[in-house]
């Protein structure tokens, strides 16, 4: 069984309301309006201060920092491009973290990097963030209207809130999500294994450089770490635990698992494809030969002329995403909210090693 037994069954973070915040696509549009919106101008010094406010929402857009730890960057020297790490400080005297390391993306860091190198930003503005936060919300608030999007969902605080719904939507685990935006206790009480800080950072980093180049095809992604691998004559079951508790069962061959390099405590992302995914619609856990059973919630539901979507949301607010023919889909008769068992077997699983 898959599901952890000690684990909450509530949604950690519920699907997100056009209202409350600005969703991937949304937050795409808004990247490209500022993109362009910063080259805009024949005048250098205006394209320059565009810039400017471009890497203040790159920073955020990425890292999910608040506007006071981006504003406080010295970006020349707490950015680390050979590690691509961004370093802040926090700027709250009551709290007892004061700098947090946040992994971003190799492409990114090399922009910031090319940016950076233009010597009129130095000569224009020695201290490159030393700006009116008010100021950088009024930028904000005018590329989210330009977008036709509402004001407030531009501003610096839900563009960080967007960014954590994001990468949970993304099977970010949630505690990689919490260190990352800052939080002082991330949640590992219901891991079945200990994930360490340095583990979570790396799946951070994995994560990142898998967001940028999308090199899969695969909609649905676990991180987690090898708790168990029985070889036998050809092939060999490898078990990992999920940061949020879950187990995954896949099988792989003996040369697939020496060319990995596997071994128990090795982090490691299975991916399983839409269209391997079943879902059943029942209560009870389903009785069935499939090894990996997930019981979750009907969160969206996307109805095609030949085949349908349907993203399922378990406890640890990981989306799993199911596609199906619409005449099957007519069978089941889910709507958004109803419970389901997705399960996939563990032949459907592909393991990626970092």
């Amino acid at each position: 069984m898959s599901m952890p037994k000690d684990i909450n069954h509530v949604r950690i973070l519920s699907a997100p309301d056009k209202k409350q915040c600005l969703d991937a696509v949304q937050l795409s549009q808004l990247e490209e309006s500022f993109r362009k919106w910063a080259e805009g101008s024949q005048r250098r010094d205006v394209c320059l201060s565009r810039r400017r406010i471009l890497l203040i929402f790159l920073l955020i857009r990425y890292t999910g920092g608040k506007l006071n730890e981006v504003l406080a960057l010295d970006p020349f020297n707490d950015i680390d491009h050979d590690r691509q790490l961004v370093l802040f400080y926090n700027t709250d005297p009551d709290s007892e973290t004061k700098s947090r390391q946040v992994q971003i993306s190799e492409s990114l860091s090399r922009e910031i990097q090319s940016t950076l190198a233009d010597p009129a930003f130095k000569d224009s503005f020695p201290n490159l963030f030393d700006i009116d936060p008010g100021f950088v919300r009024r930028k904000f608030y005018e590329r989210a209207e330009a977008c036709g999007f509402l004001k407030h969902l531009g501003g610096p605080e839900m563009i960080r809130k967007a960014r954590a719904v994001e990468l949970m939507h993304s099977n970010m685990p949630l505690p990689a999500v919490q260190m990352m935006l800052g939080h002082s206790t991330p949640n590992l009480t219901t891991s079945f294994v200990s994930f360490s800080k340095d583990e979570i950072r790396r799946i951070i980093k994995l994560f990142m450089e898998r967001e940028s180049s999308r090199k899969t095809s695969a909609r649905n992604s676990f991180f987690g770490k090898i708790q168990e691998i029985l070889s036998g004559t050809i092939q060999a079951r490898v078990e990992l635990a999920t940061i949020g508790g879950y187990k995954v069962t896949t099988m792989i061959t003996n040369e697939s698992l020496e060319q990995l390099g596997l071994e128990k405590g090795k982090l490691i992302t299975a991916e399983v494809k839409a269209p391997c995914v079943i879902l059943q619609k029942t209560v009870e856990e389903p009785v069935c030969s499939a090894e990996n059973r997930f019981n979750g919630i009907v969160v969206r539901i996307n109805k095609g002329k030949v085949s349908s979507e349907y993203v399922i949301r378990i406890s640890d607010g990981t989306d799993l995403c199911s596609i199906v023919s619409t005449k099957s889909a007519k069978y089941l008769r889910l709507k958004e909210g109803d419970t389901v068992w997705a399960t996939f077997n563990c032949f459907s699983v592909v393991l990626h090693a970092e």
